[in-house]
């Protein structure tokens, strides 16, 4: 019953530390993410990542892209799509060129620096969804423009960590033809089935569900679908959170929606999600900090930089304002869970220096944070030029 100290722990600190940030016009999920930070072994020690935190906050990002697809407007995301495809591509080409031309100037080799480069690839806009809804900004054309962006990015990150283990570990054509080809066959067998659900299996799953007599069996009926989805997208490979998402706008064109939408957020935000910013924080530690400090700031900056201008000015050239575009790249930066799962493959297969490991984990976490607080700061500065 020991986890049970913890949750009081994470859940009361959470509360706290977001209405303190929400007193002073910022973010509540800032507050969430550092009271991870305070609460473990970076400052306090109190709680320490463990493997029931883990699952609770894997389920907590997974309800939290189920609301972000619930709450869009899939009209919006067919509208920017190449403007997302643009911005995706983009945004995974400059991490992996940056941060990987940095790494081979602190003495990586080639391969450890590329891999480098392909941990801060991947985006995860989880944390940018709740700044988003805060301030009312999801609906909006650079808010549709970041969810599409991340559901690209997520895909691209994962050909091209395919593609990388296939060449280092495998080499050659064969492997090429063996391995990455048939995750791809795979992956788009499972974006036919999504449109599969979105067009057939959703709307008459949910109805036979509001039939059901029994208590919240349209709810239980989403949640079902929805982690299906995560649960699919995750055996092929590619990253729950995005099936979860799926599984949100599948739900989303039917006339339960509401019903669903209303009662997720309670099961999400009153314990789930709260535990997932937590969580974040609780991996971050500062042994590494004196030893690597250059290499720490160097990485930070540069992950910073590369994502916020592959959504600026990628967006800026298809027509939007000066204001939409630093929302769409602010709204990129964050890594979080994404980039954490790559490195732990990393460091799994030795693909890096392992002394390195906890200076990259202190990279992602540390943009991760910063990012709520950049993205803020320029919806703050749209909302005042208007």
């Amino acid at each position: 019953m020991y986890f049970l100290g913890q949750l009081i722990l994470i859940l009361l600190v959470t509360t706290l530390l977001g209405q303190l940030f929400a007193r002073f016009n910022m973010p509540a999920v800032i507050g969430q993410l550092l009271s991870g930070i305070v609460l473990g072994p970076a400052i306090l020690g109190l709680v320490k990542p463990n493997e029931i935190v883990s699952l609770f906050s894997e389920f907590g990002v997974i309800l939290l892209m189920f609301l972000a697809g619930l709450e869009s407007d899939l009209n919006l995301l067919k509208k920017y799509f190449k403007l997302s495809f643009t911005v995706a591509t983009v945004g995974v080409i400059l991490p992996v060129v940056f941060m990987g031309l940095a790494s081979m100037a602190f003495g990586m080799k080639f391969l450890e620096a590329l891999f480098i480069g392909i941990v801060f690839a991947a985006t995860s806009v989880s944390i940018s969804v709740v700044v988003l809804q805060e301030a009312n900004q999801l609906h909006t054309r650079a808010g549709s423009a970041i969810l599409g962006a991340a559901v690209v990015d997520d895909i691209l990150a994962v050909i091209v960590l395919s593609l990388f283990t296939t060449f280092s570990h495998e080499g050659g054509k064969s492997g090429l033809t063996n391995n990455f080809f048939i995750n791809l066959v795979i992956e788009a067998v499972y974006f036919v089935a999504v449109w599969i659900i979105f067009k057939f299996i959703a709307p008459y799953f949910m109805k036979a569900a509001e039939k059901v007599e029994v208590n919240y069996s349209v709810v239980i009926g989403s949640l079902v679908l929805a982690l299906a989805m995560a649960w699919a997208a995750d055996f092929v490979g590619l990253s729950a959170v995005v099936g979860a998402f799926f599984g949100g706008l599948a739900i989303r064109q039917t006339p339960q929606y509401h019903e669903v939408e209303s009662s997720v957020s309670i099961i999400g935000y009153s314990i789930f999600i709260p535990v997932f910013f937590a969580d974040i924080g609780l991996s971050m530690t500062f042994a590494s900090l004196v030893k690597d400090i250059w290499f720490i700031l160097a990485m930070t900056v540069l992950a910073l930089l590369s994502k916020f201008w592959a959504g600026k000015y990628s967006s800026e050239a298809f027509g939007f304002s000066k204001e939409e575009g630093n929302i769409v790249g602010a709204g990129m930066i964050s890594r979080g869970e994404v980039a954490l799962i790559v490195a732990q493959i990393g460091i799994n297969h030795h693909l890096f220096p392992e002394d390195i490991y906890s200076s990259l984990i202190l990279v992602i976490i540390v943009t991760t944070v910063l990012s709520p607080f950049i993205l803020n700061y320029f919806i703050k500065k749209q909302v005042q030029a208007n």
